[in-house]
């Protein structure tokens, strides 16, 4: 069978390559086309190269064009893949260091809090520009599978405005699953059966057995806390589980700063969090590893040419959903995995208009979604305070509402736990403000923003704790992000 899919940025060189391989895993899908765009010329020229060396040594058919025409890639596209960052990681460094000085620590920042809010607004207007192209010139039909985070926010704006079939896809909850397998002493990931559900990276194990038989929280808890490592590095997610009876699909660092009580004083951080990688907590974790691996591609360029060299290998598949969805889509093999949907009463105490992420099956007939999962109260509880923060996220970024912008964020649970409200209003002015060439929909709101800052009597500094835990300075993030300007 032959189609077209497009692949929004795919300078991502990495996760293109494993999304590419992925797909031609599929016997059926050698004959298709895959129009690769980017804003990159250079990581275009560098990502199609590798997957014509993949394509040229397994004697394929399949045919790879790249290009910067946005929407010349996705005309006629079937299916239309996104794993955009939009302002990149000079963007990304703001994201952290402004709300640190308001004493706002977050160890990712791209999902809510003060950093993901800002990431919605850049992400937002450009999410629907590409919606407006898959309305225009895909083909009719086309879906549109979001990668890119904020997945909630993103995808919320590709339904609701958007107006395109629009699906987000996550890895959160097949990592989460491998964890419990390995605590539990599974002999393969396929012993372990389960049901997730909730909003992304914030989605819960709400039924586990393993080999038929049932898991509770007591003896979850025990395997964990028995664990010799992720005893270690899951502390707030273990503590967590103890309180709310089952576990969260996100790392240590994720989820501390989904909620109000963990990340809040820099006395208690260092008991919650664990160094050994940036992903269990370390404030601006994400941001440093970023910054000291952006360009690993580049100097492992030879290598990775060199590999894609070797056969197409099915047995190595990824759990990545995107492949499988395609097959169940186009072949009526059927499929079941978590995915980002609208809810429309498929989680019954969470509201009909946000963005969820639970259990569903594809096959010819579309992403059909297990319906009547009903979560633990503290789990929705968490869920609806994220939900009223996306939903606000997203109709600030739709209409350039600065008002509505500095609600979302006071809104947020770790912000208000943080911060006070005047606080608030000149952060988010701040942010908007370094942040100006990424948000369009802003521009009328940057010169009172710019006045109210010069007039402000709000005190900010660096946070003394963060020096303490060994980690990212505020004056090394500023270097961090000149340097960035430079090389760009």
């Amino acid at each position: 069978m032959s189609f077209k899919i497009a692949i929004i940025g795919a300078g991502s060189v990495g996760f293109t390559k494993k999304l590419f391989t992925d797909i031609l895993c599929v016997p059926e899908f050698r004959d298709v086309e895959f129009a690769l765009t980017d804003v990159s010329e250079h990581n275009l020229e560098m990502i199609k190269a590798i997957l014509d060396r993949i394509v040229g040594s397994n004697k394929l058919p399949t045919r790879v064009t790249a290009t910067t025409n946005r929407r010349a890639a996705i005309e006629g596209a079937r299916y239309i893949i996104s794993c955009v960052r939009v302002g990149g990681l000079e963007a990304y460094a703001d994201d952290i260091r402004i709300p640190l000085k308001y004493g706002i620590d977050q160890c990712v920042g791209d999902t809510i809090c003060a950093g993901g809010i800002l990431y919605g607004q850049r992400n937002i207007p450009v999410i629907l520009d590409f919606c407006k192209d898959i309305r225009e010139v895909a083909e009719p039909g086309a879906k549109f599978l979001n990668y890119a985070n904020p997945m909630a926010m993103n995808t919320w704006a590709a339904i609701e405005y958007g107006k395109v079939d629009t699906v987000g896809l996550c890895h959160g909850v097949q990592h989460g699953a491998e964890q419990i397998a390995e605590v539990l002493g599974a002999a393969s990931k396929d012993e372990l059966d389960y049901i997730c559900s909730g909003i992304n990276h914030q989605t819960w194990f709400v039924d586990l057995r393993l080999k038929g038989r049932k898991i509770g929280k007591e003896e979850l808890v025990a395997a964990f806390e028995a664990h010799p490592v992720f005893s270690q590095q899951e502390k707030l997610r273990i503590d967590v589980l103890k309180r709310f009876g089952v576990y969260s699909t996100e790392s240590n660092g994720h989820l501390s700063e989904y909620l109000p009580w963990y990340r809040k004083r820099p006395d208690e951080i260092s008991k919650w969090i664990d160094m050994s990688d940036w992903i269990h907590g370390e404030t601006g974790g994400y941001l440093r590893h970023s910054t000291e691996t952006r360009n690993w591609f580049e100097t492992e360029f030879q290598q990775i040419l060199e590999s894609a060299s070797a056969p197409i290998n099915p047995a190595r598949r990824s759990n990545e959903h995107a492949s499988h969805i395609l097959e169940a889509l186009e072949t009526n093999r059927v499929y079941r995995g978590h995915f980002n949907v609208k809810n429309n009463g498929i989680i019954t105490n969470l509201p009909a208009d946000a963005i969820i992420e639970s259990p569903g099956f594809v096959d010819r007939f579309g992403i059909n979604m297990v319906a009547g999962i009903t979560l633990p109260e503290a789990c929705a509880a968490t869920c609806i305070a994220s939900i009223n923060v996306q939903r606000m996220s997203v109709h600030a970024a739709v209409t350039g509402d600065i008002d509505l912008l500095k609600l979302a964020v006071l809104h947020d649970p770790l912000v208000g736990a943080v911060s006070t409200p005047e606080e608030v209003w000149q952060m988010v002015d701040e942010m908007v403000v370094a942040q100006a060439r990424w948000l369009p929909q802003y521009a009328d709101a940057i010169e009172p923003a710019k006045e109210r800052l010069s007039k402000s009597k709000v005190k900010t500094g660096d946070w003394k704790g963060a020096a303490t835990r060994n980690v990212r300075s505020i004056e090394e993030l500023r270097v961090e992000k000149a340097g960035l300007k430079q090389a760009s």
